[in-house]
């Protein structure tokens, strides 16, 4: 078995497009800015995370209704340098929630949300200290 991606049903593709895409830097699979759907990567490794227009999955199951309500996900996104990473974000118009701070001896994280309120965790892996 192999994770192929975390889907985010979202209501705002548009928004959301840019801010995984132009805010965070993920790089999309086909350039489907205007949806239904959309995989993005990160520069390495082989997770993704895929947008899919709510409206698309509420006609498979229509349990899903229109909107969400209360926080449903936290996507991670693990980077080298939350420091520099947070600022370069910032200037690209994310709103940092919390942090870059230790959240372990071994983790440091940020947090923020997408613009359907998903949040976004960014870890930075640190070498045990001793």
């Amino acid at each position: 078995m192999e994770l192929a991606q975390v889907r985010l049903l979202v209501t705002d593709f548009a928004a959301c497009y840019h801010f995984y895409g132009e805010v965070l830097g993920l790089k999309p699979q086909s350039g489907a800015a205007d949806g239904p759907y959309e995989k993005f990567s990160p520069a390495v490794g082989s997770a993704g995370i895929a947008l899919q227009d709510r409206s698309v999955m509420a006609e498979v199951l229509d349990e899903l209704g229109d909107t969400a309500n209360g926080h449903r996900s936290l996507v991670v996104l693990r980077v080298d340098a939350l420091h520099a990473y947070c600022e370069e974000i910032t200037m690209r118009g994310a709103t940092i929630l919390h942090g870059p701070a230790l959240l372990t001896d071994r983790l440091r994280v940020a947090h923020l949300k997408d613009p359907e309120g998903n949040l976004v965790e960014l870890q930075e892996w640190l070498l045990l200290r001793g």
